[in-house]
């Protein structure tokens, strides 16, 4: 029966290739496009297998060194899926699209926002760091234009005057922040994924997404951390 279930149809075909052109979905979109995929090609649906129909083209795609993962926005908490490039770091993977500067800009914003309390480095810190670049020299106005980029190429998020990391972005380089970041980078407690925006407990020190906080806190009179059990000292978003 596994060699059934493994067979790729065009239904996980056109799923694949509207994926490829986003580049990252919402988890509702990628229901409704599961089901449009199927009742297109007449192939047997079922509303609940979304990630069944998934891991089958992840087994098609091993032989590329792509994956489909699924990942969750740090802002809401909601599930993503991103199509994913194993093949080379991600870091040489964005080689190919932006110029040495332009990377050296993007490393030293991925160290600020990485390193902060709250996983937001402000515009102000990231357009100075333009004075430690190596590379090549870079105006503060070119600086604006690149990051700007970064944002529309869904590496880098913007609110307010400060820089996050992007959903796709995170799903794309858990693995290379956790190993390149060891010091800290730090996974949620509840969820054990990387946690970039996130609450920190004062007592023991366990980190939490804020979805993931709220979810937790939801039915506590009197929040608690999971950890050491002290009382929570974070506002509950």
């Amino acid at each position: 029966s596994m060699a059934m279930a493994a067979q790729m149809t065009d239904a996980h075909r056109r799923f694949l290739q509207v994926l490829m052109s986003h580049g990252i979905m919402e988890g509702s979109e990628a229901r409704k496009l599961h089901r449009c995929c199927c009742e297109i090609h007449k192939v047997y649906y079922a509303h609940d297998k979304l990630d069944d129909f998934v891991s089958t083209i992840n087994s098609h795609l091993q032989p590329l060194f792509m994956q489909i993962r699924k990942g969750m926005s740090e802002d809401d908490g909601k599930a993503h899926y991103a199509l994913v490039n194993m093949a080379e770091t991600e870091i040489t993977k964005m080689a190919s699209d932006y110029t040495e500067s332009e990377l050296e800009l993007f490393k030293k914003t991925l160290d600020l926002i990485v390193s902060s309390e709250n996983g937001f480095a402000p515009s102000t810190d990231v357009l100075n760091l333009v004075d430690q670049l190596q590379t090549k020299k870079m105006k503060k106005k070119e600086a604006e234009q690149v990051l700007k980029v970064f944002v529309e190429d869904r590496w880098l998020s913007e609110r307010n005057g400060e820089y996050t990391l992007h959903t796709r972005c995170i799903i794309e380089m858990e693995q290379y922040i956790l190993s390149n970041y060891q010091d800290v980078a730090r996974k949620c407690n509840i969820c054990h994924s990387l946690a970039i925006q996130s609450q920190e407990c004062e007592s023991c020190g366990i980190v939490m997404h804020l979805p993931c906080v709220r979810k937790y806190f939801r039915a506590q009179a009197e929040p608690r951390c999971p950890q050491c059990n002290e009382v929570w000292s974070c506002d509950i978003p």
